[in-house]
């Protein structure tokens, strides 16, 4: 059952190293602004309408929050067992797609088109999570979790190496652009596009590893930039400084929430949450509210710094 905190500052915004401290603000807490998801993922901010959309995978949906009333709708269901969510550079919402296998983009008047949904005639494992670059490169990620049951998806054989993806923004061409991290989840790129991260999710303990990109369209030097430990890294997001935002839980019920990291890769601080969060977003006028897709809900704070434009 969800209780908010009523007191300033909320307890639950934890600093972890006097960095942090900036970035919480005083008089803001976490705010529960929907539940009755089976497990919630992929949130993005669409300002141009002041709506939020999420995927709530095991029911099959795509759901928008409305800033204006806080009304909750679905937005597309099914959803093909949709899980992350962004935005291209024009604006259109990019999706990656457990049930079908595939990747695509919705245009101005509603229309599927397919980005991706297979290579050299295999099809793709299950598309988990999406970024855009400002080059208008997609990159995703294409795990197994998908095909391995009928709960997020359909079971099915595996017919390409679970890889992170390149989708070239002019040509449409698609490249692996690193096939050496078990169990890719999350991704996101730096501030200056210089580094990808990418959560690898099956190794023992859990990992967040960090790339070179290099010539913009290549990745390098993969190595660890993270070793969660005890936590579930999932979804994250970066802020103009270079913290990274992360989706943390599943253990210890102390971890669940949202975990954040310095440029270093040193915890900072932490946002309690009473579920584990899967994946989150900044949006709002200034970018400067997280929304965090949270097992059976999602939840919202203000923060005192911004996401990266296009994260």
């Amino acid at each position: 059952m969800w209780e908010p905190n009523l007191r300033y500052p909320d307890p639950s915004v934890e600093v972890l190293h006097p960095s942090f401290a900036p970035y919480r603000l005083a008089l803001a807490s976490v705010e529960q602004l929907h539940t009755g998801c089976r497990w919630s993922e992929g949130p993005v901010w669409f300002g141009d309408g002041r709506y939020l959309l999420w995927s709530d995978i095991p029911n099959n949906r795509i759901l928008r929050w409305d800033e204006e009333t806080g009304a909750v709708s679905v937005f597309r269901k099914p959803s093909d067992f949709a899980n992350g969510n962004t935005r291209d550079r024009q604006g259109r919402l990019v999706t990656c797609e457990h049930g079908t296998r595939r990747v695509t983009r919705t245009e101005y008047d509603g229309g599927i088109t397919v980005l991706m949904d297979r290579h050299d005639g295999k099809r793709l494992n299950s598309p988990n999570d999406v970024v855009v670059k400002s080059d208008g490169s997609i990159w995703f990620t294409d795990p197994i979790f998908g095909i391995l049951g009928y709960y997020e998806g359909f079971k099915a054989e595996s017919e390409l190496p679970q890889a992170v993806w390149r989708i070239d923004g002019q040509t449409g061409q698609a490249s692996v652009v690193a096939d050496d991290i078990l169990g890719p989840n999350g991704l996101a790129f730096s501030p200056d596009e210089s580094k990808l991260y990418v959560v690898e999710s099956r190794g023992e303990p859990r990992k967040l590893r960090v790339f070179d990109v290099v010539d913009g369209n290549r990745l390098a030097n993969n190595q660890v930039f993270i070793n969660a430990e005890a936590g579930t890294p999932d979804g994250f997001r970066v802020d103009i400084d270079g913290n990274l935002w992360c989706g943390w839980g599943m253990g210890d019920p102390a971890l669940d929430g949202v975990r954040i990291f310095n440029p270093a890769g040193e915890a900072i601080g932490h946002i309690r949450l009473p579920e584990r969060a899967a994946n989150l977003c900044f949006g709002g006028r200034q970018r400067n509210r997280l929304f965090m897709a949270a097992s059976h809900g999602l939840y919202a704070l203000y923060v005192n710094t911004q996401g990266v434009a296009g994260g």
